[in-house]
């Protein structure tokens, strides 16, 4: 069945959105980590309410929490449509102001706040693929705030579209919007028995056709050194400085392999994100990633005999690590699942498009909530050039997304 007559609000309701700053922050502890991200949910959830489903809440720790309700009298397995709420740290997310560039024409786009931000069809390939579709940027001075609002208008517009047709025969669909996803923390405090969905998939990919159901497995790593503290002017053989320590064990990583600068496909690696200390105490954090996650410990190991290594040259110094588990390739959970992707494959292919596997040389909300009892794959938006103020997305990409979930709300249906 098509949806082609459909007046599709995402694009409208996309607009809106991204016009509310609601940045994380991962310098705070609370939960969520900034209270703006509430002021989107808030809208959501009246949203939510004005399209017809009325058991839609916002709970203190920012999560969206509704349910459109079965049409089948099957017992069709509960689904989760999941998006994120927050936009990234790395750039400003207040601001925004969205340009909606009709029927693009394949040339770059120069973005009119700062015209030195030039979108240009070189960097961003997928662009000329785009060619006459309705582009989204932003003006040039913030990012837009595609990834993931994006996602989260394309599943407002699905639930606009299915509560609008009864007559599209699905299982209970549950909706579910996080905050804090781009700090590593959005599934903190989701609330699994409330949620009450046996399989999920989260709307946070990118190209049209593609689909993600393998990410790196990740933990974090924090390397202290401590040195000894002395007096400057007294220091002759006396002081060592945790701060030249830890500046001399960053020298010693490999620049041309085991860093993201020069890796790319299934290949691992180990990146310093943090440096802080003073006189008598150094640390450098990182973080560790591999798609094979035995391979973690390896990369743990290999940091510290470089830091066993490092302690040698400065006498009386010494160090320790702490690791933390981040999350896990979603992979070795959907491996027990295979109809998760192979559904998600049957709707594509129903919606026009030839799917393609890929994997994410990152994680998602689906990553943890896959080892948390919710296989959970993650499906394209269309959101490109990704915290960045060269961030795009295509009308018709998030249209061709809401299409893909009818579909497969559908596909469910008819296998139970």
């Amino acid at each position: 069945m098509s949806i082609s007559n459909y007046k599709h609000t995402a694009a409208e309701r996309f607009m809106r959105y991204v016009q509310v700053d609601t940045q994380s922050d991962p310098a705070s502890p609370a939960q969520p980590s900034t209270e703006k991200q509430k002021d989107l949910s808030r809208i959501l959830v009246e949203e939510l309410k004005a399209i017809g489903i009325t058991d839609a809440k916002l709970d203190e720790h920012g999560y969206v929490y509704a349910t459109i309700p079965a049409t089948s009298n099957k017992n069709v397995p509960v689904l989760c449509y999941c998006s994120h709420v927050d936009t990234a740290p790395d750039c400003s997310g207040a601001g925004v102001k969205p340009i909606l560039h009709t029927n693009y024409n394949g040339s770059d786009i120069v973005l009119p706040d700062d015209t030195s931000v030039v979108i240009s069809t070189k960097e961003h390939p997928y662009l000329k693929e785009r060619i006459g579709d309705d582009i989204i940027t932003a003006s040039g001075t913030t990012l837009l705030g595609a990834d993931d609002k994006a996602g989260v208008a394309i599943i407002m517009d699905l639930a606009n579209y299915l509560i609008q047709h009864p007559e599209i025969p699905h299982g209970v669909i549950r909706i579910l919007f996080t905050p804090d996803e781009e700090i590593g923390r959005g599934v903190n405090k989701v609330d699994m028995q409330k949620l009450g969905a046996q399989y999920g998939y989260t709307l946070d990919g990118g190209e049209r056709g593609h689909m993600e159901g393998e990410t790196f497995s990740a933990d974090g790593m924090k390397v202290t050194f401590h040195g000894i503290s002395a007096h400057p002017g007294y220091a002759k053989d006396k002081m060592v400085s945790a701060i030249k320590i830890a500046a001399a064990f960053v020298d010693k990583l490999p620049r041309n392999e085991w860093c993201p600068e020069v890796t790319e496909g299934k290949q691992g690696f180990v990146h310093p994100v943090q440096i802080e200390g003073v006189l008598e105490r150094a640390s450098v954090s990182f973080i560790v990633r591999d798609f094979d996650t035995a391979m973690l410990a390896k990369h743990e190991e290999r940091l510290k005999a470089l830091a066993e290594e490092t302690i040698k040259e400065f006498r009386g110094s010494s160090y320790e690590f702490v690791v933390t588990e981040q999350y896990r390739n979603m992979k070795e959970v959907l491996d027990h699942h295979p109809q998760v992707m192979d559904y998600a494959e049957e709707a594509y292919k129903r919606a026009g498009m030839q799917p393609v596997r890929m994997s994410v040389r990152g994680g998602t909300d689906g990553s943890r909530l896959s080892f948390m009892g919710l296989p959970c794959p993650n499906l394209f938006t269309g959101e490109m050039g990704i915290h960045s103020k060269q961030e795009y997305v295509s009308v018709q990409d998030m249209e061709k997304a809401v299409e893909t979930l009818v579909e497969l709300a559908r596909v469910w249906e008819e296998n139970s």
